[in-house]
């Protein structure tokens, strides 16, 4: 492992465990060239997925890049971060488990809809906003009232 600091790549595990839910492993590391230390994190990566924009685009999965936009959603909202990274961690597993490499953007906007959709109904309604390019306050209106329908 390469150490961020100096580069170079003769670094020490110090310490290893498993994360909360158990789905990945941090390892505390030193390198031996600068003394600083740094936390890496290893995750079972089943397949590389690759999204497929709108388009036609093709784009590398970015794992960061939905923690990102979930915890936007969430934010401010009665969510732990580690239910985020459990909430991350479910819809990378159902992009894998789909036997699919090329995932389409569409389906990963559903599904992010969908799991907030379950947690948080505010969060659900800010990333939908985002998502479905509200404009105006009627857009909004429009959506709210179909979720009123639904109930």
């Amino acid at each position: 492992m390469r150490c961020p600091f100096c580069g170079n790549e003769d670094t020490q595990v110090k310490d290893s465990r498993p994360s909360e839910d158990g789905s990945a492993i941090r390892r505390r590391r030193f390198c031996t060239g600068c003394s600083q230390r740094f936390t890496t994190v290893e995750r079972v990566q089943l397949r590389e997925l690759v999204v497929v924009k709108h388009d036609g685009r093709r784009v590398p999965f970015d794992r960061d890049k939905l923690t990102r936009s979930v915890s936007i959603a969430l934010r401010k909202r009665p969510v732990q971060e580690e239910k985020i990274e459990r909430i991350v961690n479910g819809l990378v597993r159902q992009l894998e488990a789909s036997g699919e490499n090329d995932v389409p953007s569409k389906l990963i906007g559903e599904l992010v809809m969908e799991t907030l959709k379950e947690v948080d109904m505010v969060a659900y309604v800010r990333f939908a906003s985002v998502y479905r390019n509200f404009r105006e306050a009627k857009d909004f209106e429009a959506f709210l009232g179909k979720l009123g329908d639904a109930d």
